[in-house]
């Protein structure tokens, strides 16, 4: 079994450290090793990333694709979510993701019957989908939050332009949604906490 992992970072400021780590400790519990890692800092929205590319180029059929979230994967619109899934069909990939308990089977040598193994396949592109779906919602709805409260503070005269840069808002919020300290965001992220308490304002209105 190839096992190749797929790491994606928001931003060039964004340490894949922890989800190296997490996916390596994964590997090792099902008694696998990871073959070969493919990380890069790009959009999960966006189609066009390169190490992505590469990663569907080297893979072989019976390979299996393991990320940390599917959310990693992608956050693209229903169309090119479509379009990547059959690239990873036709590639023959198994996609495996930590957060996707029906996918955890392909990470066995012996996946059993075949019944069996068809039906948990059959479950894990279900699933997949769904999530895929999730995490583009909870995509639109982050973007959606961060125009209304732009808005709001136009409104109420207190805007003065984009606060922060839009990849820097986008780590402080994943950061945030981590459950990270305000300090701890701060340092991760190297920007001040008066930054991150601006971001964090301004995703909950």
């Amino acid at each position: 079994m190839f096992v190749r992992a797929y790491l994606r970072a928001s931003t060039s400021a964004q340490d894949a450290y922890r989800a190296r780590q997490a996916l390596g400790a994964f590997a090792a519990h099902h008694h696998q090793k990871i073959a070969s890692y493919y990380s890069e800092n790009a959009s999960g929205a966006s189609p066009n990333r390169v190490e992505l590319r590469r990663l569907l180029a080297d893979a072989y059929a019976g390979d299996v694709l393991l990320v940390e979230s599917i959310d990693r994967l992608s956050r693209l619109p229903t169309d090119d979510w479509k379009r990547l899934r059959t690239k990873i069909d036709a590639k023959g990939l198994r996609v495996v993701a930590l957060d996707l308990p029906t996918s955890h089977a392909a990470m066995q040598k012996t996946p059993g019957d075949d019944f069996t193994f068809r039906m948990l396949d059959a479950i894990n592109a279900m699933m997949l989908d769904m999530m895929a779906a999730i995490a583009r919602k909870d995509y639109e709805q982050r973007r959606e939050r961060q125009a209304q409260g732009i808005e709001k503070a136009k409104a109420e005269g207190r805007y003065r332009g984009r606060p922060i840069n839009p990849a820097l808002h986008r780590r402080v919020s994943e950061l945030l949604d981590a459950g990270l300290s305000i300090r701890k965001v701060a340092q991760h992220a190297q920007c001040s906490t008066s930054t991150v308490q601006r971001v964090k304002s301004m995703n909950l209105e």
